[in-house]
């Protein structure tokens, strides 16, 4: 079915005008949590861009946020503002992220997750749809968070994985690369792998775990922990990188922590190669 005859207004409703439940919930409203999956590649990042306001130009940049709140609009007829478990960058991936709205709207779930997917570019998902408890925070409830940066250790690019992983024809010492990410787990500043922010933020993290899997060309780093800061991840993968290269010297991982100094570190990984797997909660 072609998406602008989709019809939306027969999704609207999921419960008879004048009903007890519908108007219960009307008037106390729903707390509803998605669990979104999308390829970033054509994206810049999830949240909204703001325009500025000297700023003439009628190009705007394209973000999941603005995306899924425009077509959660089209559906509700309400304004919708989502919040998110933690924002992602331009070109970073997500199997799992997680995100919950306040809405008047009555909609059954499955009408909705189903209008959703039916709406939405091809390149973003809905894969589930619930009703959350009224003071749920996606971001603020958030445990922990798990990423993947996946490398394509190959003589020759893939033009199948070009979009989800990063190429590197050179040989590397994967035992070395897992011996030294044993060295920044734990609650550590993390200034050395921060990228420069407008915003003074703390850069005390916490790395709950960090491993490097090797699966024939394919060399995954899981992270896990409680929050990370800008650029945090892909700038830990290129100094690890530049480690199994042999172009850092053992030790160096710890070494760059202490610093607290972004240029002993190594460089910005491509954003495609990152993957957001899941939110606990």
């Amino acid at each position: 079915m072609n998406k602008k005859n989709f019809p939306v207004a027969a999704l609207l409703e999921s419960f008879p005008s004048g009903s007890r439940s519908r108007n219960r919930a009307v008037a106390a409203g729903r707390n509803i949590r998605l669990e979104i999956e999308y390829d970033g590649t054509r994206y810049n990042g999830w949240q909204v861009q703001r325009r500025n306001k000297n700023d003439n130009s009628k190009l705007r940049l394209r973000t999941i946020q603005e995306t899924l709140e425009n077509t959660l609009r089209k559906i509700l007829q309400e304004k919708i503002r989502i919040i998110v478990s933690g924002r992602t960058d331009a070109g970073v991936h997500a199997k799992a992220q997680v995100a919950n709205f306040k809405t008047k709207s009555t909609i059954a779930l499955w009408k909705l997750q189903k209008a959703l997917n039916a709406l939405l570019p091809k390149d973003i998902s809905i894969s589930k749809a619930e009703d959350a408890s009224f003071n749920f925070n996606s971001r603020f409830d958030a445990k922990s968070k798990i990423y993947r940066y996946t490398i394509l250790n190959s003589p020759h690019p893939s033009a199948l994985l070009r979009r989800y992983t990063y190429h590197c024809p050179h040989q590397l010492n994967i035992r070395l690369m897992q011996k030294e990410a044993k060295t920044i787990l734990g609650r550590h500043d993390f200034k050395s792998f921060q990228a420069s922010e407008k915003r003074e933020r703390s850069s005390i993290r916490t790395i709950k775990k960090l491993s490097i899997v090797r699966e024939q060309d394919l060399i995954y780093i899981y992270f896990i922990g409680n929050g990370f800061l800008y650029n945090m991840v892909r700038n830990i993968v290129g100094t690890l990188f530049e480690i199994g290269r042999g172009r850092l010297a053992r030790g160096s991982l710890k070494k760059i922590l202490a610093a607290k100094d972004r240029k002993l570190a190594g460089p910005l990984v491509a954003a495609r190669g990152l993957c957001l797997i899941k939110v606990e909660y």
